[in-house]
């Protein structure tokens, strides 16, 4: 196994040759392509971006730490990169190796101020969850509540900024990112918000204590785990033990409890995309758990998403276009969301097609096990692609839409056979 890059110098070293050896691998297929057709150009560069996917992934997920998150979170825009190279990075959500529990005893003890014994009643030194900045583990406080205990491993938000600008610039002398420079910057800056809200675990603190308020005043079934700020800082946070089955389990539940369960995840989201403003947007199943008396239980809000006012309405107004195929106002909707970069470009009849997939979902008795929208989406990807490059990634759309499709996976996983329609006409209500 590669020895984990540790030091500033050693990470910049090895992002620095895995650059160069890119670069070599980009510069080689230019050449040995000059007079190949168009067809065997593209399968050329297929290939190539997949070696480039593959040998990012590796050498990121060896790095392990800052890099690994920073790669994590880049992952998490599959619309910067080419697909061939999105789906190798995708790997990189897997959990880490976790750290010998001295290390994480030693950081508990310097953040909190006390010995853990002190602390803690009992202290589970085997964690049940390990990722790229920190790990989880079970504890009791001495007064007898079940908590869990998240712990970041030390020095890694030291690194991280760093590591963030050695991997754009590893990709942009790659040239495998699809975007001008100026969205560019400014999904970079996404991307660094996310992560600095993610190192910083009083911002997850607050986005807990905002989400459960917010959700205990529409719905107490869903449920979000209490924060014990007196056992939290910066790098330490500890939460209530809220505790329910994955989704590998509540999908053998019975038709009517996983209903009530999609609708509820459902509402949930769309509630705060719409009313709060402010939502989770990491849509991972693990990120989520099920109780048979239909509560939904949600995990891990360090990456949340604000939106402005004016965001919000235009999503609403899009989706009110949509549903009368007003495709003209559809096209108005997507410049203000800049997601569209030239208007009446797009065929009428492909965007009936693509907004009928998209609702079908919402609008119809739908089978999520069956999932037709998908298959019918992937038929209408090569009628489509020549206007591919009319669309492009927003810094504010991209988190909502992630957002969107992942809960729609989660949906699928749940095997949801319902009518949503009514759940869509509380979030965005008709006009009148």
């Amino acid at each position: 196994m590669a020895k984990p890059a540790t030091t500033p110098g050693r990470r910049f070293m090895k992002l620095a040759t895995m650059t160069a050896s890119i670069a070599t691998k980009t510069v080689s297929n230019s050449l040995r392509n000059l007079t190949a057709d168009e067809e065997q150009k593209n399968a050329a560069r297929s290939k190539m971006f997949q070696d480039i996917g593959l040998q990012i992934a590796e050498t990121l997920g060896e790095m392990k730490g800052a890099v690994m998150k920073v790669g994590q979170i880049a992952s998490q825009y599959k619309d910067v990169f080419p697909p061939e190279v999105s789906k190798a990075i995708a790997k990189l959500q897997r959990q880490a190796p976790p750290m010998p529990f001295a290390q994480i005893q030693q950081q508990v003890e310097k953040e909190l101020g006390k010995p853990l014994k002190v602390l803690f009643a009992d202290f589970d030194q085997t964690p049940f969850a390990a990722a790229s900045i920190g790990q989880v583990h079970r504890a009791t406080l001495n007064s007898g509540e079940q908590v869990v205990v998240k712990v970041q491993y030390p020095g890694v938000e030291e690194a991280c900024a760093s590591d963030l600008k050695q991997v754009r610039l590893a990709l942009r002398l790659m040239g495998v990112l699809k975007i001008e420079r100026k969205l560019q910057d400014r999904l970079f800056q996404e991307i660094q918000d996310s992560l600095d809200n993610e190192l910083n675990y009083q911002i997850e603190a607050q986005n807990l204590h905002v989400a459960r308020t917010f959700h205990q005043a529409l719905d107490p079934k869903v449920v979000i785990p209490q924060v014990y700020s007196e056992y939290s800082s910066r790098h330490v946070l500890t939460l209530s033990f809220e505790q329910g089955h994955g989704i590998e389990t509540a999908r053998t539940w019975s038709q009517e409890t996983r209903n009530q369960l999609g609708r509820r995840l459902l509402r949930a989201i769309g509630q705060e995309i719409f009313y709060l403003k402010r939502f989770h947007c990491d849509p991972h199943p693990g990120n989520f758990a099920f109780r048979e008396d239909g509560s939904v239980l949600i995990y891990d809000y360090g990456g949340v998403k604000s939106l402005s006012t004016e965001v919000v309405e235009n999503f609403k107004a899009l989706i009110h276009a949509a549903r009368a195929e007003d495709f003209s106002s559809m096209e108005d909707y997507l410049l203000r969301l800049n997601s569209l970069s030239e208007k009446g470009k797009f065929p009428q009849d492909l965007y009936r097609a693509w907004v009928e997939i998209f609702t079908r979902p919402l609008l119809t008795h739908y089978d999520f096990a069956a999932n037709s929208s998908h298959h019918d989406a992937m038929e209408l990807v090569k009628p489509s692609l020549k206007y591919w490059d009319l669309f492009k990634p927003s810094p504010e759309t991209l988190m909502v839409n992630r957002t969107i499709s992942g809960q729609y996976w989660n949906l699928i996983n749940l095997k949801v056979h319902d009518n949503l329609n009514d759940v869509l006409d509380e979030l965005v209500p008709p006009r009148t």
